[in-house]
């Protein structure tokens, strides 16, 4: 199998029936399904469907599906979650390493993803810390003013 649209739609309908909580337990979802996926693959997908792991009502995280899609709403909900997430940020050259609480890194970079600041390139995010890989040093600098302003609240 390798057509993208039905990948897609595969993800979509894991996310939907299980509480999928990381990249690995959906690969492993997707692997019963036939569908050998690497890890960038699987994060591209993820992107493009813009699931986002957020906390559920026990405080675990997982995939979801934004209302709205990328509604003003979800955008908001995402920058009110920033400040209970982030814990320091700190800036060399064009890169920001955002410091999380533990598993808050996904939801974070979700948040940055969407959010779509111009001056950030793209995010890549572990478990507990974040890379935000900014266009330029200018750039980075309004970017920790931004996140540290989350942090201070």
């Amino acid at each position: 199998m390798s057509d993208k649209h039905d990948r897609h739609a595969a993800i979509r309908e894991i996310v939907t029936a299980h509480a999928v909580a990381s990249q690995e337990a959906l690969r492993r979802q997707l692997t019963k399904r036939g569908w050998d996926v690497t890890q960038s693959t699987l994060s591209r997908d993820l992107r493009e469907l813009r699931l986002a792991r957020i906390p559920d009502n026990q405080g675990r995280a997982r995939y979801a599906f934004p209302e709205n899609g990328a509604s003003e709403a979800a955008l908001a909900r995402l920058e009110r979650m920033l400040p209970e997430l982030l814990v320091e940020v700190e800036g060399v050259q064009v890169l920001v390493v955002a410091r999380t609480m533990k598993s808050g890194a996904q939801p974070v970079a979700e948040a940055l993803d969407q959010l779509e600041w111009p001056d950030v390139a793209g995010t890549i995010a572990g478990d507990d810390t974040v890379l935000i890989i900014c266009r330029s040093t200018e750039g980075r600098e309004k970017v920790l003013r931004k996140l540290r302003a989350y942090i201070r609240g």
